[in-house]
């Protein structure tokens, strides 16, 4: 599975990256996490997205 990243990483004041979404803490454990644990990074990720909380 292909990381969600979008090339415009800032993070917020949450240490959310206003890209893709994720938490630094979800960023930083990437490359080690299995298809499950990406995919909810990448659910949790899209509802923050929709939600504006980046």
């Amino acid at each position: 599975m292909e990381s969600p990243c979008q090339r415009r990483c800032c993070l917020d004041d949450d240490d959310t990256c206003v890209g893709c979404g994720r938490t630094l803490n979800e960023i930083r454990a990437w490359s080690e996490s299995d298809t499950a644990q990406r995919l909810a990074i990448c659910q949790r990720a899209s509802q923050r997205l929709l939600q504006g909380n980046t």
